[in-house]
Order: structure tokens, then sequence, then C-alpha cells
């Protein structure tokens, strides 16, 4: 099976630039977060030194240096707390786990692509579909925050991809199965024995660095003083190194890679010993399959095992100073806040009883005003007069209605087997009109 020179599908661009978005945020997040880790373990040791150096040489020491001595024994605490608050903030969901686990599975689907679904007319529908799965899982994992950078590399993202070495792989045609033994199974296999080495190297050197800082504070511990207060940054840098070995989790991630290892030895063993024809599709499908469940199981666990690291790897003692500061700042504000509000309560109160009273006072004091007027003789004398001619206009009202009432009935009793129609003569009419009680009341 020999390759053809073809054109790059849009959609393997597309994949490409997926995988290097999340494989870029994932490599400079935990680089940033294990940087940040070291300085944190650096200013505890530091914070036990200054003590002891405080304690040992503060008074024989010049003034300036006593200082000196002491501003770095006071600030070494507080910055540790301050860096361990941030790293408790916005590292300590292992964000860079979820993208890293993204781009190795759009990885594993890019390989499918380029393997197994070389010959199907829908793969490109397929593999859309499957980013656009991945990129959602990522998204939820993240807790609703995907922040990515824009990536403007070359694709495929070195340094896995790299074009100057011979057995990188270029990224966008099919592959064959010696292809992909070169390019995925053989690289893989590669990577994790040179890997697996380091990290063995690294937890030797954390378990040689142990024994002795532990060791040298049973000596410090046995010969006593002036030695006895050294036994603390012995013990310093004994915390400091098991708090790495725990943090970079490298028993499990040792045991992890080395059973990768062992099962892609076996399927890099079993393809070399396929002859000529024996090198057919099924085997190489089997393959492709096989190492790509490996490589996918080795990195869920690996995750699994950092993410169990990053929970038992705890900042809280840490980050107390600063969070336990940040606490009171807070309670202060409330209690400043509560205070204003109990200000203006009380100051309202006071202020709406002493309105209460003087309008109180006020009104009893019209009150009393108004009683005083009404009852002195001249008021009394209005009233009476109001009184009188409000009897006089009642009279005359009621003689007018009076006399009105009788002239009407006289003019009813007079007229009445007259008919009042359109036929009435005028002189009847005029009569009538005549014989009606005139009124003093101005018309409209």
């Amino acid at each position: 099976m020999e390759t053809q020179p073809q054109q790059a599908a849009p959609i393997l661009e597309v994949a490409w630039m997926r995988f290097a978005q999340l494989d870029a945020m994932s490599l400079e997040r935990s680089k940033i977060h294990l940087r940040l880790r070291r300085w944190i373990a650096a200013l505890g040791i530091l914070t036990t030194l200054f003590a002891i150096l405080s304690q040992l040489f503060g008074e024989s020491l010049t003034p300036l240096f006593g200082w000196v001595l002491k501003f770095f024994f006071i600030l070494t605490p507080i910055a540790a707390s301050i860096l361990a608050a941030y790293v408790s903030q916005f590292y300590s969901t292992g964000d860079w786990l979820v993208t890293r686990a993204g781009a190795e599975e759009i990885l594993k689907e890019i390989y499918a692509y380029r393997t197994i679904l070389q010959n199907t007319p829908t793969r490109r529908i397929w593999l859309e579909e499957k980013l656009g799965e991945i990129q959602r899982s990522v998204f939820r994992g993240m807790n609703g925050e995907m922040i990515l950078k824009p990536y403007k590399g070359p694709l495929p993202p070195p340094p896995r991809f790299d074009p100057k070495y011979p057995d990188s792989d270029p990224g966008f045609n099919d592959l064959t199965g010696d292809e992909y033994f070169r390019f995925r199974l053989e690289n893989q296999l590669s990577w994790h024995i040179r890997e697996i080495n380091r990290r063995q190297k690294e937890r030797t050197r954390l378990k040689v660095y142990i024994l002795i800082a532990g060791g040298l504070g049973a000596l410090f511990a046995a010969l006593g003083q002036p030695l006895t207060m050294w036994v603390a940054l012995a013990a310093a840098f004994s915390a400091a190194f098991i708090g790495w070995q725990e943090l970079r989790s490298l028993d499990s991630v040792v045991r992890n890679y080395s059973k990768v290892v062992l099962e892609l030895n076996i399927l890099f063993d079993h393809w070399k010993n396929l002859e000529g024809e024996e090198r057919n599709q099924t085997e190489f499908y089997k393959t492709v399959r096989s190492t790509e469940d490996i490589l996918w199981g080795q990195n869920v666990e690996y995750i699994k095992a950092m993410q169990e690291a990053l929970r038992d790897s705890d900042l809280e003692e840490e980050a107390s100073l600063v969070n336990r500061v940040i606490k009171e700042q807070r309670d202060s504000d409330r209690r400043f806040r509560e205070g204003i509000a109990d200000a203006v309560s009380d100051f309202t109160r006071e202020s709406m009883l002493e309105t209460e009273q003087t309008l109180t006072e006020s009104f009893k004091s019209a009150l009393g005003t108004l009683a005083e007027e009404a009852s002195s003789d001249l008021v009394q004398a209005e009233l009476a007069a109001m009184k009188e001619a409000a009897q006089d206009v009642m009279e005359n009202i009621a003689e007018r209605i009076g006399g009105l009432s009788s002239s009407i009935k006289a003019i009813k009793e007079e007229f009445e087997g007259v008919e009042i129609s359109g036929n009435t003569p005028p002189s009847v009419l005029n009569d009538l009109m005549s014989r009606y009680p005139k009124t003093t009341d101005a018309k409209g």
C-alpha cells in the first residue's frame, strides 16, 4: 500500500487546530502550576530558615541587618500564603487536565479518520460531529469557562510533530499500516520509554532527598544544642519533598506508563513479526484499534491519578494566613456597613421622634388658641348674628315657596278643562302666561 499525494481535507485542518489549541493550553497551564508550587515549597523552607536565623543571630546583628532579617522573616510566610491562595483560586480545578484529555481524544479521532475510516465516504461528517462532542465535553469539564488562546503556529503542532525529523507524522495524508506503525505506535512507545525513565529518576532523587533530610533532622536532634533548632529546617525540607512527590503522583505515573510500554511492546513485536501479505488491512485495523485503546486508557488513568493528587495536595494550610486576613477584612467591611446603617437608623428615629413631638405641641397650641378665640364675646356675637341672618333667609324662602304653590294651584283649577296643544288659541295661552306667578330671580 503506497501513500498517494492528496490535498489536505479542511476538516483535518480544523481538527489539528483544535488539538493544537487544547494542547498548548494544557502545557502552559501545567508549567505555570508546577512553577508556582515550587515557589510555595521554597518559601515555606525559607520561612523556617529566617525564623531560625532571627532566633540565633537577631540580637547580635547590626540594627540594619537585624531589620532586614526581620523583614524577610515576616515577608516569606505572607508571600507563601498569597501564592497558595492564588493557586487555590485559579489552579485547584486542574483545568489543564481537562484540556489534555480533549487534545488526546481529538488526536485519537484524527488517526481513526486517517486509517480505519479512510475509505468511508461520510468520514468528514463523522469527524466534525466528534469534534463538536469533544469540545462540549471540555466545556462542561471546565465549568462553562472554555477560555482558549488563538493558535498561530504550524500544523500539526511541534514539538510532537516536527517536520525536521524523518519519523514525524506529516499529519494530513491517509496512512498505511507501516506508516501508522512508525508515526504512531513506534513514536509513542519511544516517548513512554523516555518518560518512564525520567519519572523514575525523579522519584528516586526525591526519595534520596527525603532520606537525607530525615537523617539530618535525626542527627541535629541527637547532637543537641546549638543544632537542635536546625531540626525544624530539616523537617521543612522533608515536608517539601514529600509534598512534591505526592503532587507529581510519581508512583501512579510510573505504574501507568509501565503498563503502556508493556502493551505497546507486545503490539510492536506482533507487527514486526508479520511478513509480506500478512500485513493486510485486517491486521492494520486491528493494530490501530489496539494502539488507540491502550493510549486512550493510559491517558484516562493518568488524568485520574493527577486529579487525585490535586485533591490530596491541600493548599488550605499554606493559604490560611491570606484567607484569614481576607475574612477579617470582609468582616470589618460588614461591621462598618452595619454601623453606618445603624447610625442612619438611629438618627432617623431620633429625628422622627423630635418632629412628632414638635408637631404634636404645635397642634395642641393651635387647638388651645382656637378654643380661646371661639369662647370670646366677639366671636359669640358674630355667631349669633350669623344665626339670625340664616333664620331670616329660611323664612323668606318658605314664604315665597308657599305663595308660589298657591298661585299654581289656582291656575290649575281655573284652566283644568282647557287642552294645551298646538290648536290652543293664542288668547288662551297669553292669558295663562299672564296669570303665571313672577319671580325676582335672575334668568340664566
